[in-house]
């Protein structure tokens, strides 16, 4: 008997028909409470208005979404246009094969396409498997911004990671 295949993960644009598993997906890691300070997701038009649409990724399996990866703009000023901050969330049930890397490396390529010349990002340091995801696609640790925030009544350190790029800006 031949052993089976690894199912393929194939990425895709996002579309606002995805929303529903895409929100849940963000619950999940909302629920985490190493992903975000957020504590609710948004609606669809508040999300849609705030993230750059060439730069939204799903990962599926089949008809199965488990995960997605998006760029919002850092600033409104012009100086800023090529600077966007990351926001990477695999689902649950996902977690462990590598779909955080493969969204968020197609992400790099997907925002320097768009010359995006620098990509930021915030993680909790607790959230090792995004420090690792990020380390392993070019981003370099910046600083830790200490007791940046409350989440559930305790301060919460930030580190901040980016990623110039070799190709957009130069």
């Amino acid at each position: 008997m031949a052993p089976e295949s690894q199912p393929r993960i194939d990425l895709s644009p996002m579309r606002a028909d995805d929303w529903t598993d895409v929100r849940a997906i963000y619950l999940e890691g909302i629920a985490t409470g190493d992903a975000t300070f957020e504590r609710s997701a948004p609606t669809w038009e508040a999300w849609d208005a705030g993230h750059l649409k060439p730069c939204r990724l799903l990962a599926r399996e089949g008809d199965r979404v488990l995960g997605w990866a998006a760029l919002t703009p850092v600033s409104g000023r012009c100086a800023y246009a090529g600077v966007a901050e990351v926001s990477v969330y695999v689902a649950e049930r996902a977690r462990g094969r590598g779909v955080g890397f493969l969204l968020l490396s197609e992400l790099v390529r997907a925002s320097e396409r768009e010359g995006i010349w620098t990509l930021q990002a915030g993680v909790f340091p607790e959230n090792q498997a995004s420090v690792a995801i990020q380390r392993k696609a070019g981003f370099r640790l910046v600083g830790t911004r200490e007791r940046l925030g409350r989440l559930d009544g305790r301060w919460r350190d930030v580190l901040l990671t980016e990623r110039r790029s070799a190709v957009a800006g130069v």
